[in-house]
């Protein structure tokens, strides 16, 4: 079994602290490795009662993992105290994320697991143009059309607009748009989580869905033709559904993923359920991705008090999504 991969993400946040306690929770039960600054790391680990052992290579992780926590080497140019984020990083930390990306798609490491970064800090330091680590991870891959899914065991949401004002979501909402993104969560479904006949259900935008054009027309003028494309291919979607009805228990139980017309109506939900235990999925990737669903946390950075739940179910979820992938081969 080939193991994950994990990158360092931002050296001053909350990272390197939950994926020490990961590795506590994980080391009889999966192998991964840290792409990161050794020395870092290692300062990070004193007084943690986790020993860390150094790698060259990917497949050097299996054996080392029972041992310590293998860390392939990637020096930083710059000190991580923490809470305190250098741009003078920045650069490091964009590369270490293109090496995971590398070694998963030359078929070193099951999947990539990624901890977070700050954006802001990332474009100070460097031509970083990108909205998130979707984007950039779709970039380096040549992928048309990421998708992002957040999952925990009682939920999964895609948003169909992402990282975008409120007030743009209906100029950038469009029936291609919806039908792209479903067909690329429909797929994911079936390839990586092995749903044999995926039941998708599509929130309306608009209170109550527009209520027959009410309070809207995009559920008619948008929606529903993306609708009538799907459903010719067989592709079972429901709704569109009113958001505020779709996420009590009941309903939940009748789909196996909900999309979500726009970033919080689809993240309030999983977060609200289950807030220390979502991960977020790239979908439409050539290679598994996943990442926890919290950000670098800067302010309780080296407290102790960070969770790593999220962490350890994005590394689980890896494991188990880049298994899937590698039996399909």
């Amino acid at each position: 079994m080939k193991p994950v991969a994990l990158t360092m993400g931002d050296p001053a946040g909350i990272g390197c602290e939950v994926t020490l306690k990961a590795w506590k929770e994980l080391r009889e039960e999966l192998s991964f490795f840290l792409i990161g600054d050794l020395t870092h790391v290692a300062h990070m680990a004193q007084g943690k009662g986790v020993p860390i052992t150094p790698i060259d290579a990917p497949h050097e992780a299996v054996a080392a993992m029972r041992e310590g926590l293998p860390v392939l080497k990637h020096p930083l140019p710059a000190p991580a105290p923490a809470g305190r984020p250098d741009p003078a990083n920045s650069l490091a930390i964009v590369e270490i994320i293109r090496r995971g990306v590398d070694i998963v798609r030359r078929g070193e490491a099951s999947a990539l697991c990624t901890n977070p970064i700050n954006k802001k800090v990332l474009r100070t330091g460097t031509k970083f143009d990108f909205p998130g680590h979707t984007e950039f991870l779709a970039h380096l891959c040549g992928a048309r059309r990421p998708v992002m899914m957040l999952a925990c065991p009682e939920l999964r949401v895609v948003p169909v607009t992402i990282h975008i004002p409120l007030h743009d979501v209906p100029r950038k909402l469009t029936t291609d748009l919806i039908e792209a993104t479903v067909r690329v969560t429909h797929r994911a479904l079936i390839e990586d989580f092995g749903i044999e006949d995926p039941r998708i259900a599509i929130a309306g935008l608009n209170p109550h869905a527009g209520e027959g054009g009410e309070m809207g027309h995009e559920e008619r003028a948008v929606i529903a033709p993306a609708f009538e494309r799907l459903e010719q291919d067989g592709i079972g979607v429901h709704g569109p559904m009113s958001a505020d009805t779709m996420f009590h228990p009941v309903a939940r139980r009748s789909y196996d993923v909900a999309v979500c017309m726009y970033h919080d109506q689809a993240l309030i939900p999983i977060k609200t359920l289950d807030f220390d235990g979502g991960v977020n999925v790239t979908l439409g990737l050539d290679f598994v991705r996943t990442s926890p669903d919290h950000g670098t946390a800067y302010d309780i950075a080296s407290t102790g008090t960070a969770s790593p739940r999220s962490l350890i179910a994005a590394l689980r979820m890896a494991a188990d999504l880049g298994a899937r992938r590698e039996s399909r081969k």
